[in-house]
């Protein structure tokens, strides 16, 4: 049986008619040929004639085609990050940009996509393998035949470069996006599947360790969702599809007896006889345990206004019902049964939110019962709704409600062990994959002895911090059981009694934290010194202070643009080939008095300073030095106030698809500045940013391209 893998050695040859792309050990491969500047894609079984070679790459990320050109993304840097069960994985480290032609116009909006493309990639921790689909967890994988090319086995939610890949899946699928004799034959080009490299973006860790003197690898993956991807206060909720904001799956594995947990060689060169290393006597196991989370399935948003809390609107929760259907039929048919983790706060600002989430659940199951448990600390510590009866697919879900901010007040993070006691059984039926590496079998495909057949979806407001938390004691206890199964601890024994390896855990899943943290919120995660030494430090409420500092910065000022680069990337917008050079998507379209207030309020803190902390002459009359500092004083607070008071004016929104909500504030917000005593008069009704004759026209160009 033959298996198709990605090429791991690319040669990039150019000239001014065509790329072409190469294997050095793969001679008699075809070529894969992309022509310039049509963007034509084909395959050439003979030599290439007239271009040159000009770099090795490490894969081909995709095609995308904005503005002006069409691009082909291609990895130049990747650092390899371990192995799992002989399986080398990639980061990506840098990329580059291969225009299929010269532009021969120069086009602002075009740069800007450019930068915005750059910096998603930049930012963003992507991994790839050659040889193992890391899009899938070890109990997919299992279910999925090797016989298929990686991209075909690739899991689409978690298949972060499904959308620039597109060209390719369509050149190889016949879809028609190949050259003219191409879409007139509508042919399959199997000798494509080489160049075509799923990435995963999200998290990995593979950490080789010990316990109890028993070696292991230990392995945190986190694989974030491509459907409603964004950042923390402009994507919320569900979309008509059933896909939340923030969707995470996070898998916990242990590989026993695996000698090839190294960085170095070539993947799958450890392998004998079926054991890893050449360890005839011990068989190499893979146990792992997937968690979830995802932002609570309901229509609504918080709303940036430049205070620290904004404003929470919930939009319709009958009308986010087939919604939630969709979501939970996809979160059941992929893992089994359900524990809806809730662990936002039962009063306050969070409050509607979670009335309306419980109100939603209880319409899906069928005659639901409910129990509500109450203690001195808390009138609702928890709060749990199960299906009365096992008629239908939506009674496989179990929501569990826990006073997250009131049993862990006062740095009682133990406390959180209430929420695992509670889950009880349904978390033993959950149980946990196992597999067994087959014997003689060089694809290294695993004998399943044991399936996860539930999963725990956790969920806070913003899925991060809370979150995390209770994954990580979700994860211990997990760990736990897979060891005592499997003889390496004794019953009543736990992981933390090494503290080696105690270290290694708690590092692991605070650098989870901190990575999901800053794809959504720009931040690491809060309290994760908590997480890392199991002490809450100085330094570490330091580190939260500097965090939620930076976070209110990132959300209301330097989101907007994080947003456009997702929604270029994942296909949510496409860019309009019309009007090029004369519709400017990026201009400040606010009245110049509102543009300008930050900069007189920036000048009069100069103003100020200066006055205070320059030397004055002994004989200066200090009069009219007061004057000057209480008038650009007063200029200073006043400016202050008005951007507050309209902060809707001041926040960066995404450009490229405008959020309906935020229009519409940011239109009432400039109707009360036009209402102002002090500069209503000077602004001018014709330079209206936010005003939907303004949109219109990137509505139009912010279509969704359906796959």
């Amino acid at each position: 049986m033959a298996v198709v893998l990605p090429f791991r050695d690319i040669n990039v040859h150019a000239s001014a008619s065509r790329y072409a792309f190469t294997s050095a050990s793969s001679p008699s491969a075809p070529s894969l040929v992309v022509d310039r500047p049509t963007g034509d894609i084909r395959l050439n079984d003979g030599a290439l004639l007239g271009t040159k070679r000009v770099s090795s790459i490490a894969g081909i990320l995709g095609i995308i085609k904005l503005r002006l050109d069409k691009y082909i993304i291609v990895i130049t840097k990747a650092q390899p990050m371990g192995r799992l069960k002989g399986h080398m994985v990639y980061k990506v480290i840098a990329t580059e940009f291969l225009p299929l032609r010269e532009r021969p116009l120069h086009d602002p909006d075009e740069d800007n996509y450019l930068s915005l493309l750059k910096n998603t990639i930049k930012t963003g921790p992507m991994y790839f393998s050659y040889s193992l689909d890391i899009t899938s967890s070890f109990q997919r994988q299992a279910q999925s035949s090797v016989s298929l090319p990686l991209w075909k086995r690739a899991d689409d939610r978690f298949f972060w470069n499904r959308f620039i890949q597109t060209d390719l899946i369509d050149f190889r699928t016949g879809g028609g996006s190949g050259g003219s004799h191409q879409r007139q034959q509508n042919t399959q080009q199997p000798g494509a599947d080489p160049y075509i490299l799923p990435v995963m973006f999200g998290m990995m860790e593979i950490a080789n360790t010990a316990i109890k003197g028993t070696p292991l690898t230990f392995v945190l993956i986190t694989r974030r969702s491509r459907h409603r991807v964004g950042t923390r206060y402009f994507s919320r909720g569900i979309d008509e599809q059933g896909h939340v904001s923030n969707f995470n799956e996070t898998e916990q594995v242990v590989i026993l007896n695996d000698a090839t947990g190294g960085l170095g060689g070539f993947a799958g060169s450890g392998m004998h006889n079926g054991k890893m290393g050449g360890n005839d006597r011990l068989e190499v196991q893979v146990m792992s345990y997937v968690q979830t989370r995802g932002s609570i399935p309901l229509y609504w948003a918080e709303i940036s206004n430049l205070h620290y809390c904004p404003g929470l609107q919930i939009h319709g929760i009958d009308s986010a019902i087939p919604a939630s259907m969709k979501h939970f039929d996809e979160q059941i048919r992929l893992y089994g049964d359900n524990i809806l983790i809730n662990l936002v706060k039962q009063n306050g600002r969070e409050e509607p939110i979670k009335t309306a989430y419980e109100r939603v659940l209880r319409t899906l199951v069928t005659q639901p019962i409910e129990r509500k448990h109450a203690d001195d600390v808390s009138d609702e510590k928890f709060r749990s709704l199960e299906p009365g009866q096992k008629q239908q697919k939506f009674d496989r879900l179990k929501y569990l409600y826990f006073d997250f901010h009131n049993e862990t007040k006062g740095l009682r993070w133990h406390r959180v062990q209430l929420l695992l006691d509670q889950m009880g059984d349904a978390l033993v039926k959950q149980q946990y994959f196992r597999g067994i590496a087959l014997p003689g079998d060089h694809f290294g495909r695993l004998e399943v002895r044991n399936e996860q057949t539930g999963v725990a979806r956790t969920n806070c407001m913003d899925c991060l911090d809370r979150t995390n938390l209770v994954q990580s004691m979700l994860g211990r206890w997990a760990l736990n059981r897979m060891l005592i199964d499997a003889g390496i601890l004794n019953p009543g024994e736990s992981a933390s009694d090494d503290e080696a390896f105690e270290n290694v855990f708690r590092n692991i899943w605070a650098d989870n934290a901190d990575v999901v943290s800053k794809s959504y919120s720009g931040t690491g995660a809060l309290k994760t010194d908590f997480t890392r030494t199991s002490k809450r430090t100085k330094a570490g409420m330091l580190q939260d202070l500097s965090n939620s500092i930076s976070r209110y910065i990132s959300n209301n000022f330097t989101d907007g643009p994080k947003q456009d680069g997702f929604d270029l990337f994942v296909g949510a917008y496409l860019p309009s080939a019309s009007n090029i050079g004369s519709t400017l998507l990026f201009v400040d379209r606010r009245p110049i008095l509102i543009q300008s207030i930050p900069y007189v309020l920036a000048a009069s803190i100069f103003m100020v300073l200066i006055a205070t902390f320059t030397r004055r002459l002994p004989d200066a009359a200090i009069l009219p030095l007061r004057i000057f500092v209480i008038f650009w004083f007063v200029v200073g607070i006043w400016c202050f106030q008005f951007i507050y008071s309209h902060g809707m004016l001041y926040v960066n929104w995404p450009r490229l698809n405008p959020l309906p909500w935020a229009t519409e504030g940011y239109n009432e917000a400039l109707g009360k500045v036009r209402k102002d005593k002090v500069i209503g008069k000077w602004v001018d009704r014709r330079h209206e940013r936010g005003a939907s004759s303004a949109r219109l026209g990137y509505l139009e160009e912010g279509k969704k391209r359906i796959e």
